[in-house]
């Protein structure tokens, strides 16, 4: 069992540990700007760390769910690359959003199409799913045959 998910727990590994670099960017923002909790307004520099954090952890548990659906339903393997590719780009998103808020469009366009991509093979993969289970029809070997 183990060898069919190990690479959707290494990526999760690597989304939680980058997760927590955006929540030290704020707190180092917060502490460079002097701006202490609750308050989420300052200077543009800290506003657009700290949306760029709250963005970035707003759509983790749907990219964690889509991850390990597409994982376990359709291929780990493309899985763990398409999950590789959205985290470089929501590194990308950060840092980009952390300079210039105009610098955040391109990598946030490329992460959303990497997560309609993983819910695409995550459709594919419980829909096959459903149709060999329950209905005894295997598309894959229709579709070869």
């Amino acid at each position: 069992m183990l060898d069919q998910i190990h690479w959707l727990a290494a990526v999760t590994v690597l989304g939680v540990l980058e997760q927590a670099y955006f929540f030290l960017q704020v707190i180092y923002a917060r502490r460079l700007f002097g701006i202490s909790p609750p308050k989420v307004s300052g200077p543009p520099e800290f506003e657009r760390i700290f949306r760029a954090q709250v963005n970035s952890s707003e759509y983790f548990p749907v990219f964690l769910a889509l991850l390990w659906q597409a994982g376990l339903f359709f291929h780990q393997g493309l899985a763990a690359a398409l999950g590789l590719l959205y985290l470089c780009a929501r590194y990308c998103y950060f840092m980009g959003y952390k300079a210039s808020s105009s610098e955040r469009l391109a990598p946030i366009y490329f992460s959303a199409g990497v997560l309609w991509i993983l819910i695409a093979v995550s459709v594919l993969g419980i829909l096959h799913f459903f149709l060999s289970h329950y209905v005894g029809l295997n598309v894959p070997q229709l579709l070869t045959a």
